[in-house]
This record gives structure tokens, C-alpha cells and sequence, in this order.
């Protein structure tokens, strides 16, 4: 097991936000995660190679224009300790309660309620009659508050991305995958009869993060009277 060394205050704050760069916005190489956070890349790697010892990061190489490939550092699972976990454990007990007490039907009722309910919640902050561009930056507002490191971007051709970094109930809707699918169907409903909700990146599968990809549904043409 590596020893850990007594750190400053500054170097837990480095330490943490080179945590928190890499969960929000993926893999980065020792240089920009300097120019990032202000700091040297001598320090930044010293963590680096720290945090790979402790198995909170890996690299892979990427390949440079010129010069060497250079080290593309990413957390691994076992960084999720560091980031808001939704109590786990609890989480999983009671479902598995909830399944061998009511079975099927019971779980497909328990996710239709909470459904329900995480609809009526968000509908109180996403404004009905709201752009879509707003309703996206309020309903994220909510998913990071949840724990999710959530962020909404316009894409080019029109559509959007909400992108969730984190998923704070990650083992339970492993343990459940209903509870991806009524998120998903909470985002239609909230944003309206008039987009179309796709995932189109999952944690729970092994992506980095979950993503959305939020199109608007094309007006049907007038009829000429």
C-alpha cells in the first residue's frame, strides 16, 4: 500500500480540483490541467503520479502533432469516494427489500410514483412557458444541486446536450436500471410535448458520463385553406 504524505492546505486544494477537472470535464494531459489551475506542471504531475499510486487515476497516451505522445490522465472508478455517492448502500437495501416484498409490479409502481413526484418537483423550477435554452439551464441547475455536475450546451445543428458528469445513484441503478429510464422519461415531461429526449452516453454502461441529446420536434406545416 503507498504511504501518504501530509499535504498543505494548498496542495488538498490542488489535489481536489484536479479531481474534480477530471470528473467534470474528462481526460486532460499534465499541461493543460496546469494552465487550467494555475499552477505548475511539476506540481500537477507530482499529484498525478501520487494519485496514481493511491488508483485514483490512469493515463493512457495520446499521440502529439510533434514530440512524444503525451499522458491523458483519467480518474478511475475508485475516485467515485470522493464525489456524493446517494447513500449506496441504503439505497440498494431497500430495493432489493421492495423487490423480494412486492415483486415486479411492485417496483414498477414504487418508479411510476417516484416518477410522478421528481416531475411535479421539477415542474416548480422549469418554467412552462420557458425557451428550451432556459428550461435546460434550470432543470441542470437541479441536477447539480442533486449531485449530478450537470450542464446543458447548444449544439450546432440546433439541438442540445444536458451532460451529467456524476451520477450520485450510479450502484443502485445498476442494481436497477428502471430508474435511468424514468429519468429520462421526468426529462420529457418537464421540457415539454415538443422536444425529444435520447440518451446517448450512459455511466451506468461505462461511459464517463451520461449524456442527452434534447431535439426540438419539427411544426408540422399549416394546412392552406
Amino acid at each position: 500500500m503507498a504511504r501518504t504524505r501530509k499535504r498543505g492546505p494548498a496542495e488538498v486544494r490542488t489535489r481536489r480540483a484536479i479531481l474534480d477537472v477530471l470528473k467534470q470535464d474528462g481526460p486532460h494531459d499534465a499541461l493543460s490541467l496546469a494552465a487550467r489551475l494555475g499552477v505548475s506542471p511539476m506540481a500537477v504531475r507530482q499529484h498525478l503520479w501520487e494519485m496514481q499510486s493511491e488508483q485514483l487515476v490512469t493515463f493512457a497516451e495520446a499521440p502529439r502533432p510533434l514530440g512524444r505522445p503525451a499522458k491523458e490522465w483519467r480518474l478511475t472508478p475508485a475516485a467515485d469516494k470522493f464525489f456524493p455517492d446517494g447513500h449506496a448502500d441504503l439505497t440498494l437495501g431497500l430495493l432489493g427489500a421492495m423487490q423480494d416484498a412486492f415483486g415486479g409490479g411492485g417496483m414498477k409502481r414504487l418508479l411510476e410514483a417516484r416518477t410522478r413526484q421528481q416531475v411535479d418537483l421539477y415542474r416548480t423550477h422549469v418554467p412552462a412557458d420557458a425557451s428550451l435554452p432556459r428550461k435546460l439551464q434550470a432543470l441542470a441547475a437541479l441536477r447539480t444541486q442533486e449531485g449530478y455536475m450537470a450542464e446543458s450546451k447548444a449544439d450546432r445543428d440546433g439541438t442540445f446536450t444536458l451532460v451529467e458528469n456524476h451520477c450520485p445513484i450510479c450502484i443502485a441503478a445498476r442494481a436497477c436500471p428502471g430508474l435511468c429510464a424514468s429519468e429520462q422519461e421526468v426529462f420529457e415531461q418537464v421540457l415539454g410535448p415538443n422536444v425529444t429526449v435520447e440518451r446517448t452516453e450512459h455511466i451506468a454502461t461505462g461511459d464517463r458520463r451520461c449524456t442527452y441529446r434534447v431535439r426540438p420536434k419539427a411544426k408540422a406545416p399549416q394546412r392552406r385553406r
